[in-house]
């Protein structure tokens, strides 16, 4: 059971209100989950969910590579419910089943090209070791371009911090759903 719900409409703030207002327009078109946790600091929702926003629909990365980095964080910090909901987005935007299975299992995909090996080394060599070496960051920056760099680590840290909010507020799948990810390395 989670830690905190969604604030009843009778007792939100204007803060919270409109905070809920943004993100129910934008292009999610709802609450996104761990906004649930972000309502008690207003503010921070409402920028947490324009960054999120952002670096979901708005970057150069194609919606697929986006996911495999969104995959490879929610399985870094087991938060089933991220997990759960990109990896239905990771299936709609093509991303191979396989890819996925091995992700969860934490073992090695196999990629298709050069682009889906830069996201994945760069997300587990940085989530793993916090860094990322010299020849894997030429290799990645060959690959992506510079500005797909930055937008991978904002997508990486957002989704930490997304993740983060899940485990510690225990915001997670409803109860009819069984955890995909097993808790241990």
């Amino acid at each position: 059971m989670a830690r905190l719900a969604l604030p009843a409409e009778a007792t939100r703030t204007e803060a919270q209100r409109l905070a809920i207002a943004e993100a129910t327009s934008g292009r999610r078109g709802r609450v996104p989950a761990p906004m649930i946790a972000w309502l008690q600091s207003p503010e921070l929702a409402r920028r947490g969910q324009h960054l999120g926003e952002m670096l979901r629909y708005e970057t150069t990365l194609e919606p697929s590579l986006s996911e495999l980095a969104i995959l490879v964080t929610a399985r870094h910090w087991t938060a089933h419910y991220e997990w759960v909901v990109h990896k239905r987005e990771g299936l709609k935007a093509g991303m191979d089943p396989e890819v996925i299975a091995a992700i969860a299992a934490r073992r090695p995909p196999v990629f298709r090209d050069a682009r889906e090996r830069a996201v994945f080394a760069v997300s587990t060599s940085l989530l793993e070791t916090r860094g990322v070496p010299d020849a894997l960051y030429a290799e990645a920056v060959a690959a992506l371009g510079e500005r797909g760099m930055v937008e991978l680590i904002g997508i990486l840290g957002y989704y930490a911090l997304v993740s983060m909010t899940l485990n510690t507020f225990e915001i997670g799948l409803p109860e009819s759903f069984a955890p995909e990810l097993a808790e241990t390395a």
